[in-house]
């Protein structure tokens, strides 16, 4: 089982096209059962609105496909 904390700064890349999504930021959970519902992904190239949040993308659990060691492939 992963942890949160284990997804922060991962990079994320769509398996679809193989974009760069950009990286893990934070993670939504739900704390009763212990379950990561998403993740919370700052995109890429845009700096100061990754330092104010505006273009956080958030990712469903199910839509990751696989976690590795530096990165995470998710299908949207």
């Amino acid at each position: 089982m992963a942890r949160g904390i284990d997804f922060k700064q991962k990079e994320v890349v769509s398996i679809s096209d193989g974009k760069i999504l950009g990286f893990v930021v934070d993670v939504n959970a739900d704390f009763e059962n212990g379950e990561i519902n998403s993740i919370v992904v700052a995109q890429t190239g845009k700096l100061f609105s990754n330092l104010l949040g505006k273009n956080n993308v958030t990712i469903p659990w199910n839509k990751i496909k696989k976690i590795g060691e530096d990165v995470i492939l998710v299908e949207i």
